[in-house]
């Protein structure tokens, strides 16, 4: 009788220890899903200053476009929290989209090969950023999934695991079409 006490005390605590794990390892995939978002935000930050100086040589004019940009960009810079991120991406999304009509309106900065090069650039980055964010959010669902379902959520409530936040579109109007006008 002995024995088998023993055996099913060893057996809950290797559950409890399983269960945990798996925990702390999809809180650490969520937290790696945001870094990779992070990266690509950076280097899209890294080259928006690039692109808005080849195209404030041909749109001295669109200075409005060009600060909306500006802005954008710098309230990445003080954004903290994924939410925060994700709100400065998303404006910086958005007047990037307004940045890249003025090339037709522009006909010279089309040609211009830094131009072409940085929206080149630009493009691939937006779309890694778009499949980040999206790796990002399954693997947010996966854990907060995981916390959520029993047992798990009387070991995850236990262990100070709490829910993550999906990186969302935060407006309306963020998730509308660009409309430019010259």
């Amino acid at each position: 009788m002995g024995w088998i006490i023993l055996i099913i005390v060893v057996v809950l605590i290797l559950f409890v220890i399983g269960i945990y794990n798996n925990l702390v390892s999809l809180k650490m995939r969520v937290k790696n899903a945001w870094a990779q978002i992070e990266t690509q935000l950076k280097r899209r930050f890294d080259l928006v200053p690039n692109l808005v100086e080849t195209v404030k040589g041909y749109a001295k004019h669109e200075s409005e476009t060009l600060e909306k940009v500006i802005e954008a960009r710098n309230k990445y810079v003080s954004g903290g929290s994924p939410t925060d991120a994700a709100t400065a991406s998303n404006e910086l999304s958005s007047s990037l989209k307004s940045l890249f009509a003025l090339s037709e309106a522009y006909p010279d900065l089309k040609a211009n090969e830094n131009f072409l090069a940085l929206q080149t650039e630009l493009s691939g980055t937006e779309d890694k950023i778009a499949y980040s964010r999206q790796f990002y959010n399954d693997t947010v669902q996966r854990y907060n999934h995981a916390i959520m379902v029993f047992p798990n959520v009387l070991f995850a409530r236990m262990f100070n695991f709490s829910e993550e936040t999906f990186f969302e579109t935060s407006s309306q109007e963020e998730r509308e079409a660009v409309k430019v006008q010259f």
